[in-house]
């Protein structure tokens, strides 16, 4: 009997150790990255300023129908065990909508199915568009211990499926809350049309590419309208605060330049220029070879501009070439 009670005794402490690693390793966030103990809860403004400006990007930059604008920042705070999007892996359908139409219910439906069902989302925000390059706009949001980290995407507008964000940014080390986070933003590719142009029409990318990061070389093609093979990086085409706000909500203050006047704020900083060399097209066919009987004659070809230089660019080259020849048919 005494060996039974032993061998149950011994039975139970068992049973309760694996309860007691299985509650801890429930609690862990995935990935072995280390848990966020903060308390209570932070609350955070986050600014949107783009810089996307004729004189960073002159390239391609879009002037009317439309001007270069943003759509509405749409993000979430969440957990670990969730990603609205990532480089180097398909976007959903919602995310594929927002990239290209700017549409984003389908989008915010998956964010809030997410935190219904499997309780990674703590909340949705989003702030207003903005109507030019050089704006700013701004949300407010909620962190948790549990959902201590951020991602959002903002479309450009216009352009294929291109946008920027920020995928999974913790605001919390250890067991504080970060109390303000900046960081430069630049374009993505969402993978899922191939147009190279600011203006270019839908064209579906069959079958689906993965979120890639455009450069200055990649994609590697003049029509590119980030292509500048004279840079070893874009300058950033956006920037992204957030800080973390007083308990109290009668503390907060707008970020500088919003308010009354609108989303649309000058930058306090002079925007970088961008060399934009001269660009232009291939040589035409030769000209027939004019000249009397006898004599040498000349023919010529012809290229056009396709992109005049700004700040500072390589100028244009010749746009007119002649060579001697042989006249064919003289008369």
């Amino acid at each position: 009997m005494g060996t039974l009670r032993s061998a149950a005794a011994w039975g139970g402490a068992l049973w309760a150790l694996l309860l007691a690693t299985l509650g801890c390793s429930a609690g862990q966030p995935l990935g072995g990255e280390p848990m966020c103990t903060a308390q209570p809860p932070a609350k955070y403004s986050i600014t949107f300023t783009g810089k996307w400006s004729q004189a960073s990007f002159p390239k391609q930059y879009p002037m009317f129908r439309p001007p270069a604008q943003w759509s509405s920042l749409l993000g979430a705070a969440h957990s670990p065990d969730y990603s609205l999007w990532r480089k180097g892996q398909y976007v959903s359908n919602g995310l594929r909508d927002f990239a290209e139409r700017g549409e984003a219910w389908a989008l915010m439906r998956e964010m809030q199915a997410a935190g219904e069902k499997l309780q990674s989302v703590h909340g949705v925000f989003s702030g207003p568009a903005v109507p030019s390059g050089t704006g700013q706009t701004s949300a407010e949001f909620e962190a948790h211990s549990r959902h201590s980290l951020v991602s959002f995407v903002v479309r450009i507008v216009p352009s294929p499926d291109w946008f920027v964000g920020v995928n999974s940014l913790d605001l919390c080390d250890g067991g504080r809350w970060r109390e303000q986070v900046a960081v430069d933003l630049h374009p993505y590719d969402a993978g899922t049309d191939s147009g190279f142009t600011f203006s270019s029409p839908k064209f579906a990318t069959v079958p689906q590419d993965t979120v890639t990061e455009i450069t200055a070389s990649s994609p590697s093609h003049p029509a590119n309208s980030f292509y500048y093979p004279r840079l070893k990086s874009l300058p950033p085409i956006a920037t992204v605060t957030l800080a973390r706000l007083p308990h109290s909500p009668r503390a907060f203050l707008p970020a500088p330049g919003l308010g009354r006047g609108g989303n649309e704020v000058a930058d306090s900083l002079p925007a970088p220029e961008t060399p934009l060399d001269c660009e232009v097209s291939l040589w035409s066919s030769w000209g027939l070879c004019a000249g009397p009987c006898g004599q040498p004659g000349a023919k010529s070809r012809t290229r056009y501009v396709r992109a005049r230089p700004a700040n500072h660019g390589a100028p244009c080259p010749a746009l007119e070439e002649e060579a001697p020849c042989v006249p064919d048919n003289c008369v």
